[in-house]
């Protein structure tokens, strides 16, 4: 048997629809008030998003490298950024040749002007194969092909931020997020590593993707409501946000002084059919260790009709007294990133005693205390179930 190594958060970086940073973020979603989500309902209507604030990418990352990348890329490298600094990593190349790396990322972003050419050069013709090519041929970046690769975000973090250890990326859109941060957790715990980011992003202003999950039925069209209270016809709200999470052990982390937002004390995550989810989330919380006392419950609820309900009542019925939060009220759904996102909330108000107040509509009630430890779950659009536990770091 191998000696379990502790598994620490030590950075955070988080970039969303309400700012940068842990502060900015707790700034929003503690105190008296119910949070106040940013919203876009005008550009994509009747489909409301959670949109980025104006960012100035060039804190991160450099001029000549944002030439290359969309904005799911630029998302992803500027937090990666952001939580290196949080945790202090130095920026020589001596120190971060020893950090590991976990990507979660969807399939990349495509040319939506390309695609658009194609289809203008391509209608009517009997025969529209050479001229796709050649269109394609002409008008394709070198980085794009279609879509971006998925790994480019590993690599342009790589190239930004010198961070040249292990190199993972997990596709799988909710499950991906999961994977990624068991599969660090497992890495750390087991000595295989000593430290990783980890992290994702989604860019939710994108036509093509809204386009997609119109089509699957998943959006929550017109009026915005919280998601605990959106009902068998609701919807997701998607979200643009990055965020990426240092990993140590902690006889990495008390080596050079570094300060812990919270101890991983368990991650797990399950996949199958939508009709046995809530027996697999019951087990993956039965196994979780998670305590229904001071106890801050992070649910990743998409706001997806009975699959939502079903989620919350599993949650109710295991710990009637935590207090109940849906993140993706006030965030919106990130797909991939989005347990990673719950997951940098839970530690940060873990780390500062913060209580964050419930949105109105009557589903979540407030909190008496400060939490003590934390338990974030996801359940995909789809598929794809997911909990992690926090516990307050010593």
């Amino acid at each position: 048997m191998v000696d379990r190594h502790d598994v620490l958060i030590t950075g955070i970086g988080l970039l969303s629809s309400l700012g940068e940073g842990v502060e900015a973020h707790l700034g929003r979603l503690a105190g008296d008030h119910a949070p106040q989500p940013a919203l876009e309902t005008e550009r994509f209507a009747p489909y409301p998003v959670h949109p980025l604030p104006p960012v100035d990418w060039s804190a991160q990352i450099p001029r000549k490298d944002q030439r290359q990348m969309e904005t799911w890329q630029r998302l992803g490298v500027y937090a990666a950024g952001l939580a290196l600094a949080d945790a202090g990593v130095p920026a020589d190349e001596a120190t971060r040749s020893h950090v590991d790396m976990i990507v979660a990322a969807g399939g990349g972003e495509r040319d939506p002007a390309v695609d658009a050419l194609v289809l203008e050069r391509t209608r009517g013709l009997e025969r529209p194969g050479p001229v796709l090519n050649e269109t394609l041929a002409g008008e394709l970046r070198p980085t794009l092909f279609l879509a971006q690769l998925s790994n480019l975000m590993a690599g342009n973090i790589s190239i930004v931020h010198k961070v040249t250890g292990s190199s993972r990326t997990f596709m799988g859109e909710e499950s991906a997020g999961i994977t990624a941060l068991q599969t660090a957790a497992a890495r750390i715990a087991s000595g295989q590593s000593e430290t990783c980011l980890v992290g994702g992003a989604f860019s939710a202003e994108r036509k093509d993707l809204l386009l997609n999950y119109e089509i699957a039925g998943i959006l929550l069209r017109d009026e915005w409501r919280p998601v605990f209270s959106r009902g068998e016809e609701g919807g997701l709200v998607p979200g643009s946000l990055g965020v990426f999470l240092v990993l140590e052990s902690g006889e990495r982390a008390r080596a050079r002084n570094a300060p812990a937002y919270a101890r991983i004390a368990h991650v797990a995550g399950d996949r199958g059919p939508e009709a046995r989810m809530g027996e697999r989330l019951a087990a993956l919380l039965a196994a979780s260790g998670a305590q229904d006392r001071e106890l801050l419950l992070l649910s990743g609820a998409t706001g997806v009709g009975r699959q939502t309900a079903r989620e919350r009542d599993v949650l109710r019925e295991a710990y009637p007294n935590a207090a109940l939060r849906a993140f993706g009220s006030v965030l919106g759904h990130a797909f991939e990133a989005h347990f990673l996102a719950g997951v940098a909330l839970g530690a940060a108000s873990l780390s500062r005693g913060a209580l964050l107040a419930p949105c109105e509509g009557g589903e979540e009630r407030p909190a008496d205390a400060p939490a003590r430890a934390a338990l974030v779950t996801s359940v995909g659009h789809a598929r794809g179930e997911g909990v992690c536990f926090l516990e307050r770091s010593a």
